[in-house]
């Protein structure tokens, strides 16, 4: 039986690559709307945050999502995310 490869992703505030399921995934769709993707299955384009308070601040000083997106990122994103690790922690 062969093992299950299991899918890294790269964080893109600190580029160290982590198990997906570790991962915040943000996503882009065609439509241009920008969401957290809690399923990690949503189609566009998608970029993803480590889940620790440390890169969420540096994403929101560094305004990283929106070099990754190549567009402005509304600072509800932002927050959102931070409610996201003051629940995992």
């Amino acid at each position: 039986m062969k093992n299950k490869k299991i899918p890294l992703r790269k964080c893109i505030i600190c580029g160290e690559r982590k198990e997906k399921k570790d991962l915040i995934r943000i996503v882009k769709n065609k439509q241009g709307d920008i969401f957290i993707d809690d399923k990690g299955k949503a189609n566009g384009r998608g970029a993803y945050i480590c889940k620790n308070s440390e890169c969420i601040n540096k994403s929101f000083k560094n305004k990283s999502l929106n070099k990754a997106f190549k567009s402005n990122i509304s600072s509800e994103i932002y927050e959102e995310l931070k409610k996201e690790i003051d629940q995992d922690e």
